[in-house]
């Protein structure tokens, strides 16, 4: 088999085998198809696409290239769930602790932030002593003693898509339906859940500009998940602001503290439960996906949601001091953002808004680059609300770094209008 033959047979709009994909795939992570030769086939990918089989024969390959984790000794069902990424989403520290709650098996593998969006380790790990990295068998077994386990992607597992992920970040080949399909889905199947449920941001501070491109992408990853006989569910959510409030390491862990006591922003609690109700009706604990969400909040008023992120930390080394005191986690000094019309905010532009904490410190310019862990922002008004000139938009989190430059973005990021406006959380989903 010849590589330049796949490049040109690609490029030319014909389909590949799932031979022929096997073949560059596994070249690849081997190290014996070089980078300039994959870089010309995922253009010639970009531009040409592919079918649903050629999806999935590329999917399979990349979760075969490294270890895969096996749940099958862990006793019930088991649960994964993944963000196309966004502005403020800390949503896996409210839906882990309260699906697993319940009994279900939350087994998750996180990433780490870059750019405007936010990684749940980077936030985690603002937690003193929280230890993201156990090993395989130490995340199963504490996915079998306590329902919940939360870690790094160990270098194991998956190495094509690692390789394949920094390449094609170099190669404007980043925006590609098959290549995200297919990155995203092997890396959850590769994981070993029974059902997965993933969060595909839509909007400005997404990757996913609008609903149109974001349904080929949830139906490309649901048709991966039948084929694979998972049970997957896409729900399709708005970023065109920030989800809740808090943008930034700590302060988003103390958001989701807030949100296990009851009294978190409604946008966040709302896309916990709508996520956690196709959870619990997937793993059978309820029929309808109304007692699912009934379910989900007296897990949230009796406390016992709250409870099971105290025990996830405490199993992970980290201080429940934080999570019983959020008082004690380190925060900058305070600025606040105020407004200077008046009117109802019609758009908070999240990817602004991500920048602008990133200028701050709380996230990575680079993969190099050092997370400050107490800074951030707060934002006081969301999209809908009518202000006056004067009252305060936000607040900037800070530590000398950027100050100016982020203020000046976070100001950018809002528009007015003089009408009444509503948003819409949930935009659609693919089940």
């Amino acid at each position: 088999m010849n590589v330049l033959d796949l490049i040109i047979k690609k490029r030319d709009g014909y389909s590949l085998t799932k031979t022929e994909i096997d073949y560059l795939i596994n070249g690849y992570a081997n190290g014996e198809i070089p980078d300039y030769q994959m870089s010309a086939f995922l253009m010639a990918t970009y531009f040409k696409g592919m079918n649903k089989d050629e999806i999935f024969a590329l999917t399979m390959a990349m979760e075969n290239s490294g270890k895969t984790v096996d749940l099958s000794q862990i006793k019930g069902f088991k649960v994964d769930k993944h963000s196309t990424g966004g502005v403020g989403d800390k949503t896996t520290l409210v839906l882990a602790p309260l699906v697993a709650s319940l009994g279900i098996k939350f087994a998750k593998m996180s990433g780490r932030g870059l750019g405007h969006t936010g990684g749940t380790l980077d936030k985690l790990e603002s937690i003193r002593d929280f230890n993201v990295n156990l090993s395989i068998s130490e995340f199963i077994d504490q996915v079998e003693n306590i329902n919940i386990a939360i870690i790094g992607q160990t270098k194991e597992i998956n190495v094509a898509d690692k390789k394949l992920y920094a390449l094609r970040d170099v190669t404007g080949t980043v925006p590609s339906i098959p290549l995200i399909a297919s990155s995203i889905m092997s890396k959850k199947l590769a994981a070993g859940a029974d059902a997965i449920i993933l969060d595909v941001k839509v909007g400005s501070g997404a990757f996913m500009p609008n609903v149109e491109e974001a349904l080929k992408l949830a139906s490309a990853m649901k048709d991966i998940g039948t084929m694979a006989n998972k049970k997957v569910t896409c729900v399709l959510t708005n970023m065109d602001e920030p989800l809740g409030l808090a943008i930034g390491n700590s302060l988003e862990v103390i958001e989701a503290i807030n949100t296990l006591n009851g009294r978190g922003p409604k946008d966040l609690t709302e896309l916990c439960l709508t996520l956690g109700s196709y959870l619990v009706v997937d793993a059978g604990l309820e029929t309808s996906l109304e007692e699912a969400r009934k379910t989900l909040l007296e897990q949230i008023r009796n406390g016992r949601a709250l409870a099971k992120f105290v025990e996830l930390v405490k199993a992970q080394g980290g201080n429940v001091d934080y999570i019983h005191h959020p008082e004690l986690f380190d925060l900058g000094e305070v600025i606040e953002l105020k407004a200077e019309t008046s009117g109802y905010i019609s758009r908070i532009d999240s990817y602004k808004v991500g920048h602008a904490s990133m200028l701050l410190g709380a996230g990575r310019e680079n993969l190099d680059s050092e997370i400050d862990y107490s800074v951030g922002i707060v934002l006081n008004k969301k999209v809908g609300d009518y202000v006056n000139c004067g009252d305060v938009l936000a607040y900037l989190y800070v530590n000398d770094k950027n100050v100016d430059e982020a203020y000046n973005m976070l100001k950018e990021a809002y528009t007015y209008t003089d009408k009444e406006i509503t948003t819409k959380l949930i935009l659609d989903v693919v089940r």
